[in-house]
């Protein structure tokens, strides 16, 4: 189920999903348009959800496959050793801009750095 007011789901129904990193039937991976770590990717579910507030109205077995493809996809960018962040920002307050479940993939420095603003 896609909303048409929705930035990814555009994005996933064809506007703009060139430059994918990782698809498959029920996620996307792609670049972030605005990186905060030398490899910045956006896993995004096919599935609109707001926030991971909403993720109890998701399936379990989704839920365990959207994580098996976020490490698909450190996989995939090489970042799976030394290793990588993975994030998530809840609502307003908690940093979200657009609100379609995504989980953001951060690799290429030490687990320390800051992240600053807009993640």
């Amino acid at each position: 189920m896609s909303n048409s007011d929705c930035l990814f789901c555009r994005i996933i129904d064809g506007d703009g999903l060139s430059g994918s990193i990782l698809e498959d039937e029920e996620f996307v991976a792609i670049w972030d348009k605005y990186p905060k770590a030398p490899v910045h990717a956006l896993i995004i579910p096919r599935l609109h959800l707001e926030s991971l507030n909403d993720i109890g109205s998701m399936d379990g077995d989704l839920c365990k496959r959207m994580l098996e493809f976020v490490v698909a996809t450190a996989d995939k960018l090489q970042v799976k050793e030394p290793g990588y962040r993975v994030i998530t920002n809840v609502g307003a307050g908690g940093g979200q801009v657009i609100f379609h479940i995504h989980w953001h993939l951060l690799a290429g420095r030490s687990v320390g750095f800051d992240l600053g603003e807009g993640i």
